[in-house]
């Protein structure tokens, strides 16, 4: 089974990074914090693979709203994937009724840096656009 210490501090020494103690962003569970970017809630998990216990993911994602109501789902779905089209790292997706901006990667290889640079894209995409589609669509959090 992989040993996700190593990957623990490579977050948290991101998070420290960001100004952020990271035992204040450490939620009840092992692998996530739960941090604020402006209006936006960045969630982050280190997550073993369902299928391989020796393979992993970094996951960083920021909830932006309810899927907006049915008689603008055609457009805002447009909308989504050309704006995905646009943004480097991230890609908006929709679970369960959300509608999430996500980055996923394997923790292989991973680096501060990279953490870093993961979670800002996803905390100034993510407060930039939870706005905007609120504004746009009328759904709130």
């Amino acid at each position: 089974m992989l040993d996700l210490t190593y990957y623990y501090n490579v977050v948290e020494n991101a998070i420290s990074e960001l100004g952020v103690n990271p035992s204040s962003a450490r939620t009840k569970k092992a692998g996530q914090w739960d941090l604020r970017k402006g209006s936006a809630s960045v969630w982050i998990n280190v997550l073993l693979s369902s299928e391989r216990k020796d393979y992993g993911y970094l996951q960083i994602m920021s909830p932006l709203m309810r899927l907006p109501s049915a008689e603008v789902r055609a457009t805002f779905f447009e909308e989504l994937l050309r704006l995905n089209h646009q943004l480097y790292g991230v890609a908006f997706s929709v679970y369960e009724g959300w509608v999430y901006l996500r980055a996923i990667r394997e923790l292989e290889g991973l680096s501060k840096q990279e953490t870093l640079a993961m979670l800002k894209r996803i905390g100034t995409y993510a407060d930039e656009y939870d706005d905007y589609f609120k504004r746009k669509y009328g759904r709130q959090l």
